[in-house]
């Protein structure tokens, strides 16, 4: 046995699930199934997503965060996620990267935002070795003071956790327009707008040497396990009711008429 087999037997094992341009909900409730249902450790990158579509976190106040009536009117669907984190638009100019584990999947990780936001940032450290700026600020993977990664997380009871990270490599302008710039935003935004404060990664890399990059250094931390979509979906037995939603009409018109308790109490309704 080799060297580098020895070591690969040595590490954890995850399964790596590659994607192309499945939609965002279906890329999420798979998501919450293999976190809440599955005990391996999982990679997901879903290269792309084909229809623009918002994502706010779990506990984001929709007309602080949107400009409804533009989005009412674009018909863009909004989508709330089972995760927390800020709002983001994806499309086909946007890579998800996922990752699922145990509590004991990474020596000395703890199971909290804070070390395993900090994990994280060492890991695509290296992805991003040689290549701008790169650096983990504030919760944010940026070249510069730009921002380009966003990320949010979920813990559950079973100290499993997952990271999920939309990384921007490229974007298109007009999509900024449906985003307000959120009250609650990191210190090193300065109060500059979308176009300000984002950037784009294909100026710095190529979409498949970023997720060839992030392929291998994760394969630094784990022992991987292609798997495919359909082998996932079939192997499910477990009964799940995922709770990321498409948010209807309704409940975007009762936020922009201001009536946030009243969205909060269709929310709260059985699906």
């Amino acid at each position: 046995m080799t060297v580098s087999r020895m070591r690969s037997a040595m590490l954890p094992l995850m399964n790596l699930i590659r994607m192309k341009d499945v939609p965002i909900l279906e890329q999420l409730h798979l998501e919450e199934q293999l976190l809440r249902t599955s005990s391996e450790n999982w990679c997901i990158i879903n290269d792309g997503t084909k229809d623009p579509t918002i994502v706010v976190g779990i506990s984001g106040k929709v007309d602080e965060l949107l400009n409804v009536n533009r989005v009412l009117h674009d018909q863009i669907p909004v989508i709330r996620r089972f995760t927390g984190g800020g709002t983001v638009i994806v499309d086909d100019g946007t890579v998800f990267v996922t990752f699922i584990c145990n509590k004991d999947a990474v020596p000395g990780l703890q199971p909290y935002p804070r070390s395993i936001m900090a994990w994280s940032g060492l890991l695509y450290d290296t992805v991003f070795q040689g290549v701008g700026d790169f650096r983990l600020h504030e919760n944010d993977y940026v070249f510069g003071d730009r921002k380009f990664g966003g990320n949010a997380q979920s813990i559950t009871n079973k100290h499993r956790w997952i990271h999920h990270t939309s990384f921007l490599w490229d974007y298109d302008v007009r999509n900024m327009t449906y985003l307000k710039v959120p009250t609650r935003a990191p210190n090193y935004r300065l109060a500059r707008d979308h176009l300000e404060f984002i950037c784009r990664m294909r100026d710095y890399l190529s979409r498949g040497e970023f997720i060839d990059r992030t392929v291998e250094v994760t394969r630094n931390h784990f022992s991987l396990r292609s798997m495919h979509l359909k082998d996932i979906e079939s192997a499910a037995g477990t009964s799940f009711t995922p709770s990321s939603k498409l948010l209807t009409r309704r409940e975007l018109q009762a936020a922009t008429a201001g009536h946030q308790d009243q969205l909060e109490t269709l929310l709260s309704q059985p699906l």
